[in-house]
């Protein structure tokens, strides 16, 4: 990427365009509140088709005018003339692909606010942007509301050139996106294919028909394969027409990429879809650990039915790539799919993707699994696994760049900053391990698990990060410490963990006993909230199965940005209930393992790390769940270091309690007065 020149001494005819803009939402987004306030379109939704056509325009004028650009405006020309040629260069792009374009279409947006439109794009190149111009356009102007609401949302272009990397489409294979939405992965494989001089068959279906007749026409004057979109729905193949079932067919594709409509609320729950899948039938857990599939069918997710449509679509040896939420990487209840993948494909890789990969749009966090179809997959093999932090940009869609640890931007060797993204990165580390069948330096941008190290239907990749063992494993050398797990302290009888429980909201402020949850434990110590206190009889209710005492570590378990947080009970706190999203952690021989020494160790660097990557989605809420066992904590060996610690924790304590008793007092005597 160029850097950004002050163009203002230039006029407009002399402009250069550069190969990518800045900040690409952002763009849509000033040309979006100006049109709507400014243009002759009073509707948004009209407002949408018209800058589709003018975008088109410009990637039509992008590849085909090379040497003699239409989509301009020159600083000489009024916006009548800079109207007029755009219309007439629309003309063009019908002409070009009239399967797509209707011949009566017409731009109808007014000249003035053709000119400012133009005047927002001519500088870059957008067909070799590093985002999916289509996508983000159709996002500033129509919404995220639009997808959102049926679980869609559109895939960031550096996330599916990831997944074309890695799957690596060769010449003559036909490829498949069974929720093409504006057409990103097909774009994508074209792209790919074009740099190797080839082509190959591409096909796309999608839902909605304004995503399919945008996808066709960016397949059209991108590259080729616009033919081949077709509107449907993927999962129920009995409703095609017959020229669709005629092109697409079961077992007949080499490559499967899509991202596919997915939330925990939107089911499918038409039995004549559900019956054709597997997972689309109920499932229960034999004595044997395995799972096996019943006669009845039940409502799903499309998300757990699109894995199934992708293998149906595979040839054998297929490999497909599909975004999925996290909760069915580890969710318990849907270890059954996991059962259903394992009997019909090969894990090829799963990549982690970060929780901003589809903000501003949704938090949900995702990752990709990439898999061959593959029966009857006894043997042990080995899956890529990476966990990607950083893809390019920030919560608010922003475009992020790499920096030293002096906040300084790293620039490369033309001196342009340096977008933050780690998927390139894992992409490389996979071609590295197909190659040599090894990664060197592994880590969290890319490491191997081999299927028999899989535990108990996890396939979260920071549950097996490298990084994280490799520290301990070298803490340990050194001889200053000794590794120990929570659940060996539980065996041998240093620590007891107990659960909360939920009270009911019914009884909040109703008394004076404090109901604990997850957001009241700050810095080690318990925030009471007076709104959320409970009545004595409630209290008496759990007294006895919670057992709360003084010197008590509380660590939250589940939620979202809060597990790992910690507080101990002192002889302050009382009478307390705590929220079954808290576990209560016991010392049952403090001169064997101190409390304070429990609470450092929980609080340590390398402890949060392993809670961190340990901690996914179950269900619909965040937790560690029994993964809490598998934490390691590391004692130090030196009896001297270790009540260095107990000392300085204890002095610690000593004073939060002495401020909450003065501030108790304050309180007290400000109510005298």
């Amino acid at each position: 990427m160029r850097a950004r020149k002050n163009y203002m001494t230039k006029p407009l005819d002399m402009f250069t365009p550069t190969l990518f803009p800045p900040n690409l939402p952002e763009i849509f987004k000033q040309i979006h509140y100006y049109l709507y306030t400014n243009s002759n379109i009073p509707r948004a939704e009209r407002l949408g088709a018209e800058m589709i056509r003018i975008l088109f325009c410009k990637i039509y004028d992008e590849i085909h005018n090379r040497n003699g650009k239409e989509f301009i405006a020159k600083s000489h020309e009024s916006e009548q003339e800079v109207g007029n040629r755009t219309i007439r260069l629309f003309e063009k792009v019908k002409e070009a692909y009239p399967d797509v374009f209707d011949k009566e279409e017409k731009i109808y947006l007014d000249d003035k606010s053709i000119k400012y439109v133009i005047e927002k794009l001519q500088n870059y190149v957008l067909v070799q942007t590093e985002r999916d111009v289509i996508s983000e356009a159709f996002q500033a102007f129509w919404g995220s509301g639009l997808r959102g609401e049926k679980g869609q949302f559109f895939t960031p272009r550096n996330i599916v050139k990831m997944c074309v990397d890695i799957l690596n489409p060769k010449p003559g294979e036909k490829v498949i996106d069974p929720a093409c939405g504006s057409g990103g992965f097909l774009v994508e494989v074209l792209s790919h294919l074009k740099e190797k001089g080839n082509f190959c068959n591409v096909y796309g279906i999608d839902k909605e028909i304004d995503l399919v007749k945008i996808c066709k026409a960016y397949m059209a004057i991108v590259g080729d394969g616009h033919a081949n979109i077709f509107c449907a729905d993927s999962l129920y193949a009995e409703s095609w027409l017959k020229e669709m079932k005629k092109e697409i067919k079961d077992e007949s594709f080499d490559v499967v990429l899509t991202n596919p409509p997915f939330g925990a609320k939107i089911f499918i729950e038409d039995k004549g879809i559900l019956k054709n899948y597997k997972l689309g039938h109920e499932w229960f857990k034999q004595f044997s650990n395995e799972w096996k599939i019943t006669n009845s069918v039940c409502n799903q997710v499309p998300q757990i039915l699109f894995i199934e449509r992708c293998l149906q679509l595979l040839k054998p040896n297929g490999r497909m790539a599909i975004v999925l939420p996290d909760g069915v990487f580890g969710n318990p209840t849907d270890r059954y799919v996991w059962h259903f993948i394992l009997e019909n494909a090969r894990i090829l890789a799963i990549v982690s993707l970060p929780p901003e990969t589809f903000l501003p749009s949704t938090h949900t966090k995702t990752s990709v699994l990439f898999l061959e179809k593959i029966r009857n997959n006894d043997k042990d093999y080995e899956t890529f696994m990476a966990v990607a932090n950083k893809v390019g940009h920030d919560k608010d869609g922003k475009i992020i760049f790499k920096m030293d640890r002096n906040g300084n931007y790293i620039l490369d060797n033309r001196g342009n900053k340096i977008i933050d993204d780690d998927l390139p990165i894992i992409a490389s580390k996979y071609r590295e391990f197909l190659e040599e069948e090894i990664i060197h330096q592994a880590s969290h941008l890319g490491f191997i698990v081999t299927s028999s190290e899989i535990s108990n239907y996890v396939f979260i990749p920071s549950y097996y990060d490298p990084e994280t063992e490799q520290k301990l494993k070298e803490m340990e050398k050194t001889g200053k410490y000794k590794l120990i797990t929570i659940k060996e302290l539980v065996e041998q009888g240093l620590i007891s963990i107990k659960r909360g429980h939920e009270v009911g909201s019914r009884y909040y402020g109703m008394g004076g006993v404090p109901f604990v949850r997850t957001s009241d434990i700050v810095n080690w110590e318990i925030k009471i909230d007076p709104v959320k206190s409970i009545p004595e009889e409630v209290y008496e209710k759990y007294r006895k199965r919670q057992d709360i005492r003084e010197n008590d570590i509380l660590l939250v378990a589940d939620g979202t940005f809060l597990i790992g947080r910690t507080a101990i009970v002192t002889s302050f706190d009382g009478k307390l209930v705590i929220q079954s999203h808290i576990r209560r952690a016991r010392c049952l021989k403090p001169e064997k393992l101190h409390p304070y020494l429990l609470l450092y160790l929980l609080n340590t660097e390398i402890v949060q790390k392993q809670i961190e990557e340990d901690t996914f989605v179950q269900a619909t809420i965040s937790t560690i769940g029994e993964r809490l066992y598998d934490i390691v904590l590391p004692v130090p060996a030196d009896k001297e270091i270790i009540t260095k610690i107990i000392n300085d924790i204890s002095e610690v304590i000593k004073m939060k309690v002495e401020a909450r008793r003065k501030m108790e007092i304050l309180i007290r005597n400000g109510k005298e007065v």
